[in-house]
């Protein structure tokens, strides 16, 4: 059969083929002027201009593309070929981008040649035919960086704002370019005042503000004054109050951005919202006086205030986040604290149905040696009328976790059975199982712990899953050969320490380790010692038994355990930056497999990254 014959008996077949074989030649063609490419950029490099227009010459009566086109007229104006460059532009296929992108090559070339006045009358013309097209605008800019003649390319997005008629458009790029040519004050009058319309608003405008002023302290007072005076003009823009408050912390004077905020609230009548966000954002900053002031403030104007209460009750919150965080609060400090509580919950009992009131049972229970009044609260909450389930859960969770505090552990396991029971199918559930199970961990009930340990280890809550991995682990390693006697003192050690009975936890701790001084529970001692040790904020006395577990017992399930928290109290503790790196370094390198190296990798490299502004 002929081959003419064979197509006319399958021409579907090699329809197909003649595509496949089409497709292989274009691909191979790609390919090679790839390369082709590729070679000629090299002798660009060597500074072979010769050999490389010789190649693009070539790859561009294939090509006409504008990669190809700009690569190639670029080497032509480094070539001095200029009569060259002016016919490649002549030519029909030369650049699809338009004609202002044409004039500015032309530009170029006699820029090239030092005819800077024919060059200038070139970019006149480009930029006379921007006409409010986005498009138009954007290849005259990116055709105009490759002149770097910031000038012309503020006088082409200034062109383009009128021609729109908003003179607030192109804010971003016009701020950026004023302090390039160093007009600052002009730079950022052009950003705050096109900051509503700048895309992405004005956390956009910070993150701009912040290239340009960076940290010195001159710019950002200039900048200050600017918004002061900006504010006096425009008194119902709200964006120059936010800005110049902002501009305030940044240079960490919480002081002066209080007073801003403080007078904008009052001038705009606002009621103390804008002092209620601002202190939520000192907080956050853990400016916790600044936070407390701001509250305070919103407390002045009056209790028939609709905010404040609610500055009362964040107020409170605070100055109890203070105090945990405080190694040295007194028991005065307690009482006051206590007593401000106590009147809020008079004043408005609703605040029972929330956190607050949970809170304050837990400054009475764990702070002020008071867990039945603590439990007391907390029935208050459980009995508040139409209480919402998971608010109820939490209180009931809490109350059992105080009546183990008080030594009623049956009626601990029968409240947090109840929250089981109610929850069964929810997260709070499993936290109640947990407890349960640890619970039975403390009365030496090994057997039924493991087995809801076993359960909860595929919790999806990690942290619930994590803790009953621990200890699951913790029974499983420390029972051999069914005795227990060892593991049951270490549980009711760390019970007593639940208990906050700490000295007697600590003494019982050293009594098994003296009657068992070749038990597996050894590391796990030294771990419970730096968990007391840490409670009282005597960390150099943790980070010593840390590092005894890390250096005698690092081969053991605790080894990356004992490095990690060493390294977190070097960084949040301490303060001590080189230390926790060389923890967490450490950590990387022995315990490569740890559940803990991706969270110490991370923090590696913020602590070795430069400190920076943020927005």
């Amino acid at each position: 059969m002929s081959f003419i014959s064979h197509i006319h008996k399958y021409p579907a077949r090699w329809t197909v083929m003649l595509l496949i074989a089409v497709c292989l030649f274009c691909a191979n063609s790609a390919i090679a002027q790839e390369d082709s490419l590729g070679k000629a950029r090299l002798y660009v490099e060597m500074k072979d201009y010769k050999a490389a227009i010789d190649i693009y010459s070539k790859a561009y009566k294939g090509n006409t593309s504008s990669e190809v086109f700009d690569e190639y007229f670029d080497v032509l104006l480094l070539a001095k070929e200029y009569k060259a460059a002016e016919k490649l532009l002549d030519q029909p296929s030369a650049d699809t981008r338009g004609r202002a992108v044409e004039i500015i090559n032309h530009a170029r070339i006699q820029m090239a040649q030092g005819k800077d006045k024919k060059a200038e009358e070139f970019l006149k013309e480009a930029i006379a035919l921007i006409n409010g097209d986005e498009m138009v605008t954007i290849r005259v800019i990116n055709a105009m960086e490759k002149l770097g003649r910031n000038d012309y390319i503020i006088l082409a997005y200034e062109k383009a704002r009128s021609v729109l008629g908003n003179p607030y458009y192109y804010g971003e790029q016009l701020g950026r370019l004023y302090a390039k040519n160093g007009e600052l004050e002009k730079a950022i009058v052009t950003l705050i005042q096109g900051s509503p319309w700048q895309f992405g608003g004005l956390d956009a405008t910070k993150v701009t503000l912040l290239d340009i002023l960076g940290n010195d302290p001159k710019k950002i007072q200039q900048a200050q004054k600017i918004l002061i005076k900006k504010i006096n003009e425009q008194f119902d823009n709200q964006t120059f109050p936010e800005l110049l408050t902002w501009l305030y912390t940044q240079k960490d004077d919480w002081e002066g951005a209080m007073i801003q905020v403080q007078a904008i609230d009052e001038r705009n009548r606002e009621d103390g919202q804008r002092l209620l966000e601002f202190g939520r954002l000192a907080r956050r900053e853990r400016k916790y006086d600044i936070a407390i002031k701001a509250f305070e403030a919103i407390q002045l104007k009056g209790k028939d205030r609709p905010l404040y209460s609610m500055a009362a009750a964040e107020k409170v919150s605070i100055e109890l986040e203070k105090l945990e965080e405080n190694p040295a609060y007194t028991q005065q400090d307690v009482t006051k604290l206590s007593a401000e509580y106590e009147t809020l919950l008079k004043e408005f009992p609703h605040y029972y149905a929330t956190e607050t009131a949970r809170d304050y049972a837990m400054l009475e229970a764990q702070y002020n040696n008071n867990p039945q009044k603590g439990i007391d609260i907390l029935q208050r909450i459980v009995d508040e009328p139409n209480i919402r389930k998971d608010i109820s859960g939490m209180a009931k969770l809490q109350m059992g976790d105080y009546l183990i505090l008080t030594g009623k552990i049956w009626e601990a396991s029968l409240m947090y059975s109840q929250v089981d029971k109610a929850s069964r199918e929810d997260m709070l559930g499993e936290d109640a199982r947990f407890r349960n199970a640890k619970l039975s961990y403390y009365r030496s009930d090994f057997p039924w712990a493991q087995g809801q340990l076993k359960v909860l280890k595929a919790s999806t809550s990690e942290l619930i899953a994590n803790d009953a991995l621990y200890l699951s682990v913790l029974i499983t390693e420390n029972t051999p050969d069914s005795n227990i006697e060892a593991l049951s003192r270490f549980a009711y050690a760390d019970l007593l320490l639940f208990q906050n009975k700490d000295k007697e936890a600590s003494a019982l701790l050293d009594s098994i380790a003296i009657a068992f001084p070749k038990h597996s529970l050894q590391d796990d001692i030294l771990m419970l010692h730096a968990k007391i040790a840490e409670k009282h904020r005597d960390y150099a006395a943790a980070i010593t038994y840390y590092d005894k577990v890390a250096n005698k017992y690092g081969d053991d399930v605790l080894g990356d355990d004992a490095i990690f928290k060493s390294a977190q109290i070097y960084e949040n503790k301490l303060h001590k930056t080189e230390e926790a790196k060389r923890e967490y370094e450490n950590l990387i390198i022995k315990y490569p497999g740890s559940t803990y190296v991706q969270t110490a990798r991370k923090r590696l490299a913020e602590l070795s990254a430069p400190a920076n502004i943020v927005p």
